[in-house]
């Protein structure tokens, strides 16, 4: 029975990982007058957990190795749960972005060992089916997430940092269900200079780069859709949170389909065409004059997102060494942090000296260079789509 149960806590567990942000999202705009903050600043209940996530996983790259993957994975999502729920009585925005912070301690271990439980479990092309329903499962979360938030913000604009408490009773569930994929024969005491070797392999590296891309243009997306929404056609926050739905919408959609994609395409071009598909979104975001317009566009976005998603989910896993791939796995996680937070911190500053249109040029051009760079580097992954 636990057997059958595995997959799915996995991907509930990466539910409540990426509804760290997505919850909270459509709420930004009207954080601003009770927190007595600005636009700009409030950003940071995002950037925040996203940097103090990227920290904390650096430090769990080795941990994930040397110990079992739920000895890891228990008191992170009673973490997030006690920390997210504390969120709620946040008197100031100095007192949220602290609790953000510690919040992201308990973020840092979930989604890594979500994503080296399923490539120690699966293998071929039964991986890239784990991936692409975890993918899905995140991308149905971007559907509802956003909307949960929306909705329970009606009640308070802190009201939807309870929805956090939820994986206070999943760690529970975890420690009784989940098995150890992580053996002590099994287990390595590599440190993190270890781990810093092999980024000296490209394959490791690029893509862990492409990693921090596809993040840093979905974090463009998740901030600043809901201001332009807000600033041009009155949304609210539960009509954000709708609107941001369409893009999880597609990324479900494309992510349930990503075996048979990366059979028929194979993973580097499935993750070259997503990354133009994400720019053709951003660009079309600065030229859409209607509703409809915009919301094709946010639907745009989530395709090339999960035709990207889920393809870099498993190659990390192919050219990660086995007994490092907890590590490597962490690294590259760490990655799509550092790309959370870098963008509103670097898309601020373009916000404040030029406009909202600028924001979303400035996305879409690096989301082509990223995919001129994927063509240049040839066929990097050759040989591992021949495994499945």
């Amino acid at each position: 029975m636990s057997g059958k149960l595995t997959l799915p806590i996995l991907l509930l567990v990466a539910f409540f990982a990426m509804s760290a942000g997505a919850v909270v999202a459509p709420v930004l705009p009207f954080m601003v007058e009770p927190l007595s903050t600005s636009r700009e600043a409030v950003g940071l209940v995002l950037g925040v957990y996203t940097f103090s996530t990227a920290f904390f996983m650096f430090f769990l790259s080795t941990v994930m190795d040397r110990l079992g993957r739920k000895t890891v994975l228990v008191p992170c999502l009673l973490i997030n749960g006690v920390i997210g729920v504390a969120c709620y009585f946040a008197p100031d925005l100095r007192t949220l972005l602290i609790l953000r912070f510690i919040q992201g301690i308990g973020i840092a271990g979930m989604f890594p060992i979500v994503m080296t439980m399923i490539g120690e479990l699966y293998s071929g092309l039964g991986r890239v089916d784990a991936m692409g329903k975890m993918s899905m499962t995140t991308g149905i979360g971007g559907v509802s997430a956003p909307l949960i938030g929306g909705l329970m913000a009606v009640y308070g604009w802190n009201v939807p940092f309870l929805f956090y408490g939820l994986t206070v009773p999943l760690a529970i569930i975890a420690l009784l269900v989940l098995p150890e994929t992580n053996m002590p024969e099994s287990r390595s005491n590599h440190s993190a200079l270890d781990l810093a070797r092999n980024l000296k392999e490209f394959r490791i590296s690029y893509t862990m780069f492409l990693a921090f891309a596809i993040f840093f243009l979905l974090y463009t997306m998740v901030i600043y859709i809901p201001f332009l929404l807000k600033d041009g056609y009155g949304f609210d926050a539960k009509q954000a949170g709708l609107a941001l739905g369409f893009q999880g919408i597609a990324m479900a959609l494309v992510a349930s389909r990503a075996r048979i994609l990366a059979k028929h395409w194979g993973k580097q071009k499935l993750v070259r065409t997503g990354f133009m598909v994400t720019g053709l979104a951003l660009a079309g975001t600065i030229f859409a004059n209607t509703l409809l317009w915009n919301m094709l566009f946010i639907f745009l976005f989530g395709v090339g997102f999960g035709m990207v998603q889920p393809s870099l989910n498993t190659l990390i896993t192919q050219v990660a060494p086995p007994k490092m791939m907890g590590g490597i796995v962490s690294l590259y996680n760490i990655m799509k942090y550092v790309g959370q937070t870098a963008a509103p911190l670097i898309l601020a500053l373009v916000l404040f000296n030029f406009s909202l249109r600028a924001v979303f040029a400035t996305s879409s051009i690096t989301a082509f260079m990223v995919a001129v760079s994927i063509h240049l580097a040839g066929d990097i992954y050759a040989g591992l789509d021949d495994d499945e």
